[in-house]
């Protein structure tokens, strides 16, 4: 068995506990992670002396994946918020080094590159946020599109102004010193990761510099994207010496040159992007695939769920079955699955070839986890049906009736997040969902790990009897 440590980026349930659920696919591999009150969360910074002796007392380890934002600032929302000085950051990846060093160990590692939110939500940012958010996109924006350097005009105050940039710069820095640490072959792969961004911007900006620095190394990379990128590095550690071979089918190929919300690049760029971080190869064509990545595209605009903002859903398409090993990203909306698509899905029968449906948040989050879940369990040794079973049945229950349904009601109604509502919101979807997927004895609970609606844990127990998924058509 091959041990992989993994620092994740806080302790939510896509960060912490789905890529347990990934790799727990292949029983080949054991998955080693910090206690979940050492990371970071919505308003904590992570314990990272205590990930550090946790990290420094594990035995033979094979493998190290680490978002470095948890081992520099504490976590990804600490990395916009921490006001620490660039040696005290330095210093604390510097013991990083040396402990991964002493385990000789190949090094799977991400960092952000500071994301630029378009609203003046402040609950992820700092204070000031919540007033001049909007205001600093919009210059950002502009500045990195026509050179325009006058932040006065957007009613920012200078000393917002000072701050904002000079936590830029200081991240900005580090990531600079991490392409130093990766030209000196310390890193098996590096991501630096662009998160929620647009077109243009300051992010965007940094990231074209950053790309310079890289000189083009082989183990670095630039890409759009953040919670997935973990994920994508278990699934590049495991599967890049496979070489599997991912061919894709668009539901609406004619738009696959559209940008997505919160992406830079275009739907087809984001694919290849994602599936060569995965450690997989892009097929040239579907007779020499290995896997169909069944991507269920928007037309015109990407929808938004949590917004309110619908795209026409996949409808009333003629369909047909994969001749091969296929699965799903589901990417019609951010946020949230295709509801006609799930339905679909659920309607037919006797599934054989099915290698996983994912359609959570950004684009990048669903390619990302999507591919890596189908890499590692098509190429598993020792592949864990139980675990894959989980698995669909948790992103079905957070994709589609969470995501796309339930979340929705809680906020236009102000439902308060208790659990005993919740649950009773989901009953129906876990009714046909159970029934659909001949589940029996299931034991399914949800919390609201950061009180708040946007993400819901789910938990469910496993004892149930093994019978075959549903088998899926699909429009190519």
């Amino acid at each position: 068995m091959k041990r992989i440590a993994f620092i994740p980026i806080d302790n939510r349930p896509v960060c912490y506990q789905l890529p347990k659920q990934i790799v727990d696919l292949d029983n080949v591999y054991e998955l080693l992670i910090p206690n979940r009150e050492f990371m970071g969360s919505l308003t904590s910074q992570a314990y990272v002396p205590l990930i550090f002796d946790w990290l420094r007392n594990l035995k033979n380890i094979d493998i190290i994946v680490c978002s470095l934002d948890t081992i520099a600032y504490g976590g990804l929302i600490s990395s916009r918020r921490t006001d620490d000085k660039v040696n005290i950051i330095k210093n604390r990846i510097n013991k990083f080094i040396e402990i991964a060093i002493a385990h000789k160990a190949s090094v799977y590692a991400f960092s952000s590159i500071m994301r630029i939110s378009n609203n003046n939500i402040n609950e992820e940012e700092k204070e000031y946020w919540d007033k001049y958010g909007t205001k600093i996109f919009e210059y950002s924006f502009n500045n990195h599109k026509s050179n325009d350097t006058d932040y006065k005009k957007y009613g920012i105050p200078k000393d917002i102004m000072d701050d904002y940039l000079q936590t830029r710069k200081r991240n900005f820095e580090i990531n600079k010193y991490y392409i130093e640490l990766a030209q000196k072959n310390i890193f098996n792969t590096l991501v630096l990761s662009k998160d929620d961004c647009a077109e243009y911007g300051f992010n965007v900006k940094e990231a074209e510099e950053l790309k310079k620095l890289s000189k083009d190394a082989k183990n670095i990379f630039i890409k759009t994207g953040a919670d997935e990128i973990p994920i994508n590095l278990l699934s590049r550690a495991i599967s890049e010496k496979k070489h599997v071979k991912i061919f894709p089918v668009y539901t609406n190929p004619e738009s696959i040159n559209k940008i997505s919300r919160y992406e830079d690049i275009t739907v087809k760029e984001s694919v290849k992007s994602a599936i060569e971080l995965s450690g997989g190869v892009v097929a040239a064509n579907k007779a020499e695939c290995d896997l169909i990545m069944i991507v269920n595209n928007f037309k015109n605009a990407q929808g938004e769920l949590v917004m309110g903002i619908e795209e026409q859903g996949f409808g009333k398409k003629d369909i047909i079955i994969p001749d091969k090993p296929y699965f799903i990203a589901d990417i019609l909306n951010a946020n949230g699955s295709d509801n006609s698509f799930i339905n679909k899905l659920l309607s037919k029968s006797d599934l054989k070839e099915f290698y996983g449906y994912t359609a959570w948040n950004t684009t990048g989050n669903t390619l990302g986890s999507a591919v890596s879940s189908a890499l590692i369990y098509y190429g598993a040794k020792l592949p864990n049906r139980e675990a894959f079973d989980i698995l669909q049945l948790t992103r079905l229950l957070d994709d589609w009736a969470y995501q796309a349904n339930v979340r929705q009601k809680i906020k236009i109604k102000k439902v308060n997040l208790t659990n005993g509502i919740v649950k009773e919101m989901m009953h129906k979807y876990e009714e046909r969902l159970l029934k659909a997927f001949a589940f029996k004895n299931m034991e399914i609970k949800y919390k609201f790990p950061w009180n708040r609606f946007f993400e819901i844990e789910i938990n469910i127990s496993k004892k149930y009897t093994n019978v075959a998924f549903v088998d899926i058509l699909f429009y190519e």
